[in-house]
Formats: structure tokens, C-alpha cells, sequence
């Protein structure tokens, strides 16, 4: 697939130059067509096509199998959001007081408040500055303790974009006994992530933003040896080995990630998730990420021009989708709001300007927003 190809399915290019995938992505017009194509089958037949709505979550489970490399589909379950994902390990985690948990300290709000919350069952966070732009691993392994007992890690920070190691952290997990848990909802689409190659025991990521589907429609996966050791939450009725068979009470838990999906599912949103992963998958992973890189050091080489200071680390282990800016003299908001006016989407995190291409923008886009910081002086 040539990238003018994949950038055709992409109505909002119509537009827009849309550089804020690391918020709420648009969605191609795969997702479109997928959401119509349930409403349609819902409002003409209703029950009557179940079996074709729960044959079509069969092959979304296996696409996203596909995309972390799980071992089977049943590892995979389906989240609203990542933060369900992160409460499911903080809650189900067996914690003794005085256990501990490591955290960026700079970590998005989700992946924080979920183990703060865990503070009446007597567990402490500990967090881990950055040092400007990174977060080392020496000083991941210096706040760990005896007691240290999940490490749980953003595979990209929403406000650097620094790209976590996942390879040494987990290792460093492994060495330590630490339950490692990767919140990856800034990484997941952009890079290959591969949970047999990786010592990641569980991880959790929205669909809205990098892999194009809507709101509400999410992966997670556990790691198989740490489904019995995790209590389950959110338990239901489709929780049990024979979820439908609803006149018979038997509470046998599903022996893989189904547990945790206790209620209905949110089936158009992962319908159309289907769709942006056929196209994502379609197009390789391995291209995607490449295609971003070239976009990002493309941004990140003419930035100074234009009176840009690059502030996410851009060695290469560390690059990510995400490039933090700074204008000195310019208040980032402003500049945010100028490019809203001229058609152009990037955002503010952390008192910066927050660029994020995706894999189907281009360089005359990149130009495009370049231009409009330069014509505010």
C-alpha cells in the first residue's frame, strides 16, 4: 500500500492538517463504514444477527492478537478504556500492606490516580522523575525496593514523548519479581509491540488515538500464569465458562482474559476498531512506525527555522510520534489556537506544543503548520 493510498481513506485530510493522534485520532472511512454497516443491521434485524455481531468480535479479538503477537485470542480482551485496563491490575493485584508500586512521575493522570486509590490497602507509589526529556532506568532501579511489586510504565509519556525501553524495563522486572504492566495507548499502532518477545504481564490501550477507532473501544491483555493470581473485577455474567447459558448459575471463571469482560460489549466501537486494525495491519506496523519517524525527524530537522525548540529526546531508541516544542517568548496555546484558525490540529501538554502525525500526513503538511508559527512572528 503507498502511503497516498492509505491517506485516502482519511476523510478528515479534506480539512484539515491533523497533527493530534496522541489525543483523539479521526477515523477512516473503514471505521465509518463499519459503524453504518451495524446501525443499519441493528435498526433492519436486531437480534436476529447476533451470530454475526459476535462472529465479527471473534475476528477483532484475533486482529488484536495479531497486532501484540499473543499467544491466543482468548489473552486479548476488549476495555472501554485504558484506564479500565490499569484498574483491573491495581485492584486485582494481591497487595499487602506496605507493598509498593513505580510510576513515572510524569505519567498521565490515569496511570496514576488507579494506584494512589490503593493507598487505604496500605500501598505507596513511588514515582520516578525524568531528567529533562527521559526517564532513566537507573533511577527506576534505584526506587525499587524488597517491597516493590508492580512497575507500571507508559510505553510512550503523553507529554515527552519519550519512548519507554520496554526490552530493559522488563527485564529489570524479571530479575526483581516485579509485575511489569505497560499502559500503551501512546505507542500502540505506531510500533510493533510483541508480548512473547517482551516480559510485559500485562498491558492496556484505548483505541481513540493512534489505532483510528472511536471512543470507548480498547485492548487489554494478562500474561496467562497471572490470570489465577489476579482477583477478578467487573465480574458478570458472560465472566463464566458457560456464559450463556443463563438458567444454570455454575462460577467457573473463563481460565484467560474473557473473565474480565463481565457485561456487553461495546460492539460497533469494536467493530469499527476492526476496521482501523485491517487497515493499520494492512498497511504493516513496521511501515507505520517507519513513515512516523521519517514525519517526526522531518518536523523536528526544520523546527529551528522557524524559532522551535525540540524538547522531546530524539535519540533513536527514544523517538516517538509525539514531538514536544517550545517557542520561547510564545505561549504554546496561542500558537495552538492560530493553527486551529488555519486548519491545522495540534495540541498542549505539559506547557508545550504537542505535535502528533500520523502515518498518513505528509511533509507539505508538516510545512503547512511550520508556516503558521512563522507568520506569528
Amino acid at each position: 500500500m503507498t502511503w497516498a493510498a492509505f491517506r485516502s481513506h482519511f476523510p478528515v485530510t479534506g480539512r484539515w492538517a491533523f497533527f493530534d493522534h496522541a489525543a483523539v485520532a479521526p477515523i477512516p472511512d473503514t471505521a465509518v463504514a463499519a459503524l453504518a454497516e451495524y446501525a443499519s443491521r441493528l435498526a433492519g434485524n436486531g437480534l436476529a444477527d447476533i451470530l454475526f455481531w459476535v462472529d465479527r468480535v471473534a475476528h477483532v479479538r484475533r486482529l488484536a492478537a495479531q497486532l501484540i503477537n499473543a499467544p491466543a485470542a482468548d489473552d486479548v480482551m476488549f476495555v472501554p478504556n485504558t484506564t479500565t485496563g490499569i484498574g483491573l491490575i491495581a485492584e486485582g493485584y494481591p497487595w499487602t500492606p506496605g507493598d509498593n508500586v513505580i510510576l513515572a512521575a510524569e505519567e498521565y493522570p490515569s496511570n496514576q490516580y488507579p494506584w494512589l486509590n490503593l493507598a487505604s490497602r496500605g500501598v505507596e507509589v513511588r514515582t520516578v522523575p525524568s531528567r529533562g526529556n527521559r526517564v532513566e532506568i537507573d533511577d527506576v532501579r534505584a526506587a525499587m525496593t524488597d517491597r516493590t511489586r508492580v512497575l507500571a510504565t507508559s510505553f510512550v509519556q503523553y507529554g515527552s514523548g519519550f519512548r519507554t525501553d520496554l526490552a530493559a524495563l522488563g527485564e529489570l522486572c524479571r530479575e526483581r519479581g516485579v509485575f511489569f504492566f505497560v499502559d500503551a495507548i501512546q505507542g500502540l499502532g505506531v510500533f510493533p509491540l510483541d508480548v512473547q518477545a517482551l516480559p510485559i504481564d500485562a498491558l492496556a490501550a484505548d483505541g481513540h488515538k493512534w489505532l483510528l477507532a472511536p471512543e470507548g473501544a480498547g485492548i487489554a491483555y494478562v500474561r496467562r500464569e497471572w490470570v489465577d493470581r489476579l482477583h477478578p473485577i467487573g465480574v458478570g455474567a458472560h465472566s463464566v465458562v458457560h456464559s450463556f447459558n443463563y438458567s444454570t448459575i455454575d462460577f467457573r471463571l473463563k481460565p484467560h482474559a474473557g473473565r474480565w469482560e463481565g457485561g456487553a460489549l461495546n460492539v460497533p466501537g469494536i467493530t469499527a476498531l476492526g476496521a482501523s486494525l485491517e487497515l493499520l495491519l494492512g498497511a504493516g506496523i513496521d511501515a507505520v512506525s517507519r513513515r512516523i519517524i521519517e514525519l517526526t525527524d522531518y518536523l523536528c530537522a526544520r523546527a529551528p527555522e522557524f524559532g522551535l525548540e525540540v524538547f522531546s529526546s530524539r535519540r533513536e531508541p527514544d523517538k516517538s510520534g509525539i514531538v514536544s516544542l517550545t517557542k520561547p517568548g510564545t505561549p504554546p496555546k496561542e500558537i495552538m489556537k492560530r493553527c486551529r484558525a488555519a486548519g491545522v490540529i495540534v495540541n498542549v501538554r505539559a506547557d508545550r506544543l504537542r505535535v502528533s502525525p500520523h502515518a498518513y500526513n505528509t511533509e507539505d503538511e508538516i510545512d503547512r503548520f511550520l508556516r503558521v508559527v512563522a507568520d506569528g512572528g
